[in-house]
């Protein structure tokens, strides 16, 4: 599984669009330190590559400034990532090219990956055929031909564009030679990884292939053969890789896009986006990790978004502009040191989800749960009012004020929490909410009530109670202005010698609380003496983690009850 799932990242896809440079590369990495939330891996979205239309070409330029009709001209970076590259003209030193970047960026800003985006076919247009350099591929134009039933669900311009336009498709024959000349070079110049869009394009080339699943087949044995050569951590995002050929056919790639792209401009895909990722988890999930895509933190539904990632178990990403981050919001998920409070599982809809429709029954809240090493977390959130419209083929908003839902959550919301309550758990848990900051008893099968307006979420830390020979009852919540707090409990272990002592290990900073039915003794944090605060009404423990000088780093918190 790749090591970036475990740390904060930027994507300079919203950021820039194509209009992508390495100096704004650098800008938003310098605008991330300011505000002390520095990003680990970065993804150099589409703009880098050296593409070019075809003089007979037809131009589809979306709003989002990628040119559907452009081709790959050469393997190399174009001009805006040489050093002192010029429009049309090409720097043949390899010292001059991306690696100037990459070895810049990594060096002043600490990064531990730096991926690339390129389209499965080299490009949305394809590898142009015949082009000088890239002869020895054997591509040629094939016009894309899509089902009638993905037709009529959902008409698609950049398909459009492509269909009339043609793709350059490498001879499958020769397409493992394309990808290894890329990844090796990408490797030479200190790239770790990539994202490899537009992959369910395969399923419409099959014609003169021996078909869509051959096509599909060869392609991907030769891009992860690639993968395995070049980098270390099999290290590749699939995007746009929901066609059943692709799934199939993907036997070692790990992460995967679970829905359609965060559209930050569309103010009905965002329930949505929400809800289809949770629902595709529950197939996706089983055989590779889903990726919920980046989101903005500076944006009307930034915490929605935020919290739907933490409970997701998912790579945590944004694609802000420079200088527009809600820090405060960032600090939720990312601890100072960049990593990141990842839960273990894939996120799922909870078991009394699995038959509702959150989105558009006016009733049902949807419930995502996931598990850390010793709490569950469950997000919860009131999905109501949008979705897809078979009429229009576009998410619709249909429910201008859908008010508020109810429903409940309890324990047993978080499927496997048995599994890390040890043997002698009675069922007991307590649930924190992160928006509310309050802690709740729950006894065996309790339930606790929510109502949310529409839009609303709220975060619930799930911990089973255990009870101490002394008669106390104890429960680690974790970082509790964190979205997930559990995550940063990494061990735990109840009485020492006959002492009604817990010791834990802790990863991160700030407030750290706990529930116990009776207030400490005594609490030590690296066997050092430290204040606490003890609400005697609802048995919260609350004490302050300074930041950490290594990176992380494990506080060792002693509890004397």
């Amino acid at each position: 599984m790749p090591d970036m799932l475990n740390w904060f990242g930027w994507c300079t896809w919203d950021a820039f669009y194509t209009d992508v440079t390495g100096e704004g590369v650098k800008q938003g990495l310098e605008s991330f330190e300011k505000g002390g939330i520095p990003p680990k891996f970065i993804i150099i979205d589409d703009g880098w590559q050296s593409v070019g239309m075809d003089p007979s070409g037809f131009e589809f330029r979306a709003d989002n400034t990628a040119n559907f009709a452009n081709r790959l001209t050469h393997i190399k970076e174009n001009h805006k990532f040489q050093k002192n590259g010029k429009e049309g003209q090409r720097e043949e030193d390899p010292a001059l090219g991306l690696r100037h970047i990459v070895t810049e960026i990594k060096e002043k800003h600490d990064l531990k990956y730096v991926y690339v985006w390129h389209a499965i076919t080299g490009y949305w247009g394809g590898v142009r055929p015949g082009v000088t350099g890239m002869e020895h591929y054997e591509s040629k134009m094939q016009y894309p031909v899509s089902s009638p039933g993905v037709q009529s669900n959902e008409p698609c311009d950049a398909f459009d564009s492509i269909a009339k336009n043609g793709l350059g498709l490498v001879n499958p024959e020769k397409v493992f030679h394309f990808y290894d000349e890329l990844h090796s070079y990408l490797a030479s110049a200190g790239i770790d990884g990539v994202k490899v869009d537009v992959q369910n394009i395969l399923e419409t080339l099959g014609a003169g292939h021996g078909g869509r699943v051959k096509l599909s087949r060869k392609y991907h044995q030769a891009l992860e053969a690639s993968i395995a050569r070049n980098f270390r951590n099999n290290d590749i995002i699939c995007c746009m890789s929901h066609n059943t050929d692709g799934l199939y056919s993907a036997k070692r790639s790990a992460v995967i896009r679970a829905s359609d792209d965060f559209w930050p401009r569309d103010p009905a895909s965002h329930t949505i986006h929400i809800a289809s990722v949770a629902y595709n988890t529950i197939f996706l999930g089983e055989f590779m990790q889903p990726d919920w895509d980046m989101f903005h933190s500076l944006h009307p539904m930034a915490e929605y978004h935020g919290a739907a990632r933490a409970v997701g178990g998912c790579a945590i990403y944004v694609s802000d502009k420079p200088g527009q981050h809600d820090f405060n919001l960032l600090r939720k998920l990312v601890l100072p040191d960049g990593s990141i409070l990842r839960a273990k599982l894939p996120g799922r809809p909870t078991r009394d989800c699995l038959f509702s429709d959150p989105a558009r029954d006016g009733k049902s809240l949807l419930k995502i749960w996931n598990l850390n090493d010793f709490t569950g977390v469950v997000g919860v959130f009131n999905c109501q009012g949008a979705g897809w419209c078979r009429v229009g083929k576009k998410n619709l908003i249909h429910d201008e004020q859908p008010g508020t839902t109810t429903g409940f959550i309890r324990a047993k919301d978080v499927d496997y929490l048995p599994r890390v309550a040890g043997d002698e758990w009675t069922g007991d848990a307590i649930a924190y909410s992160h928006l509310g900051g309050e802690v709740a008893y729950l006894p065996k099968n309790a339930t606790l009530p929510i109502t949310l307006k529409s839009r609303e979420y709220e975060v619930y830390t799930v911990v089973p109670v255990k009870e101490l020979s002394s008669g106390t009852r104890f429960a680690p919540i974790g970082l509790v202005k964190m979205f997930n707090s559990g995550g940063a409990i990494k061990e735990l272990r109840y009485e020492s010698e006959g002492t009604a002592t817990v010791d834990m290990k802790v990863r991160g900073c700030g407030e750290f609380g706990a529930y116990s039915s009776a207030r400490p003794r005594r609490i030590a944090v690296d066997s050092e003496e430290v204040q606490f605060g003890y609400e005697e009404e609802s048995g919260l423990v609350t004490l302050t983690l300074r930041v950490p000088k290594e990176e992380l780093y494990l506080w060792n918190i002693s509890f004397e009850l």
